[in-house]
């Protein structure tokens, strides 16, 4: 119960940093949309996504507690950027896109340096371990290419314009696309391992 709650703090407190972040770095490159909405503020009442914040997260708790084996994720509320208001739409988008899971790679690397302190207990260090695991995930799995994740904004801004109005147009059904790839295995295929290869770089061995 204690390791759940816990989980449940390190991944709100993730997501919420790199919704955060989008929004610094859109208000930095020329759109102050983030800032006028009031987002760009670690208040965490400001960023709550009824679904992706409660509803989806209360689910995989349930399963956990019926004895199913599951990956707490959930996202906060997306930050509203106005990419149109950029200095540079197209290279701005990506930087936009970045930021969100440059974030979260920062915070596993914060993360794998505690663990590195002498003295932790072993309470501590499954913590600290979950905190790297927690934001290691979410960062390959929003560098995922389907709208509206974060990988989409990097191929938004490499595609050519005809291509790009076309490639938006997924963002619509991209919801459904994510959970038709979750169900057919791609995070345990693939954004699992990257996980895994990651942390072992940072000398975090997940159990």
């Amino acid at each position: 119960m204690l390791e759940i709650i816990f989980t449940i703090i390190i991944l709100f407190f993730s997501v919420v940093l790199h919704e955060c972040a989008h929004g610094w770095v859109a208000y930095m490159l020329g759109d102050p949309t983030a800032k006028y909405a009031g987002r760009l503020t670690l208040n965490p009442v400001k960023h709550i996504d009824p679904i992706g914040t409660i509803i989806f997260p209360g689910i995989l708790i349930l399963l956990r507690f019926m004895g199913i084996h599951t990956v707490l994720l959930g996202w906060a509320k997306p930050v509203p950027v106005n990419f149109a208001r950029l200095h540079n739409p197209r290279v701005g988008m990506i930087w936009v896109g970045l930021a969100g899971p440059a974030t979260n790679f920062l915070l596993a690397i914060i993360f794998s340096r505690i663990l590195r302190i002498d003295g932790l207990s072993l309470w501590l260090q499954d913590v600290v371990s979950l905190g790297v695991f927690i934001n290691l995930l979410l960062a390959w799995f929003n560098l995922i290419p389907i709208p509206p994740l974060d990988g989409s904004r990097l191929v938004m801004g490499i595609l050519p314009p005809d291509m790009t109005i076309a490639y938006m147009r997924l963002e619509e059904y991209g919801m459904f696309i994510i959970l038709a790839f979750l169900y057919a295995g791609v995070l345990d295929r693939i954004i699992l391992p990257l996980v895994i290869f990651s942390g072992m770089l940072l000398g975090v061995w997940f159990q």
